[in-house]
């Protein structure tokens, strides 16, 4: 079914790009959106209910689009997977389009994981390396794991870069053996 979130995210971009629509405030409507059905069961049970009327499930939509100020791309997407039975997708949707719109504006997710707390200068000096590396601006999360002794690890999607003092130990000893 990743392939049904896929399709949906990639003609989603599209029209982000083609239009030039906001990207962070059609994903953020488009997160509203999940919260809102996530916070109430009612307004699943009437969007994923056959006997209620398209029309009707559209004109819900309307005044939830109207009160949450909601960009009508955004309503349009949820237009189509109520009518297509597909709403249940939507967050999966989400997820891709997040990612597909990373690619398309040359983003690249980085978790680095440190032995101790860094400093701004030092995110900022990591940062700056990462995107030399990888050519891509970088959004990093960081985090705190001292099984590392020192140094970082930094995973950005499948490419690890291990520059830690537990990755050079482990690779001192791997060339001992061998």
């Amino acid at each position: 079914m990743a392939s049904v979130a896929a399709t949906y995210a990639r003609a989603f971009a599209d029209v982000v790009f083609d239009e030039h629509l906001d990207a962070g405030r059609s994903v953020s409507g488009l997160r509203r959106i999940v919260a809102l059905m996530a916070e109430s069961a009612e307004l699943r049970r009437v969007w994923d209910n056959p006997a209620v009327p398209a029309d009707q499930k559209r004109r819900l939509l309307d005044a939830i689009v109207q009160r949450e100020g909601i960009d009508k791309p955004v309503r349009n997407l949820i237009a189509v997977l109520i009518d297509h039975h597909r709403l249940h997708f939507l967050e999966r949707i989400v997820e891709q389009l997040e990612k597909e719109l990373d690619a398309r504006l040359g983003f690249a997710e980085a978790q680095i994981s440190s032995a101790r707390q860094l400093g701004d200068a030092e995110r900022r000096t990591l940062e700056a390396q990462i995107e030399k590396t990888t050519g891509k601006k970088v959004r990093a999360t960081y985090g705190l794991d001292a099984s590392l002794l020192g140094g970082a690890v930094v995973r950005v999607g499948s490419t690890i870069y291990d520059g830690s003092v537990k990755g050079q130990l482990e690779r001192i000893k791997e060339a001992i053996s061998s």
